[in-house]
């Protein structure tokens, strides 16, 4: 993932990020590995204080493959549905 925003970050290469149509126009036309992302843009309010059950986050972790030095920092997140 870490990768991903280095590309963004080059692709964008200092262009003026003024509104969300600018970034959400910037992502949207950037490419990684020659895939483009899906971008979208959330105006959901999380709310706090919510865990997951244990029964789902382990489908969550089953889906994180984490670095072994730094397992906390560096994870990949894999698809729910690979395409």
């Amino acid at each position: 993932m870490k990768r991903c925003w280095g590309i963004l970050a080059a692709h964008w290469n200092g262009a003026q990020l003024r509104d969300v149509d600018a970034m959400l126009g910037w992502a949207a036309t950037m490419t990684w590995k020659g895939r483009h992302p899906v971008v979208a843009l959330s105006r959901e309010i999380y709310a706090k204080g919510i865990s997951r059950i244990k029964k789902a986050m382990d489908q969550v972790e089953a889906r994180l493959l984490r670095n072994p030095e730094l397992p906390k920092w560096e994870i990949l997140i894999q698809p729910a549905c690979p395409i």
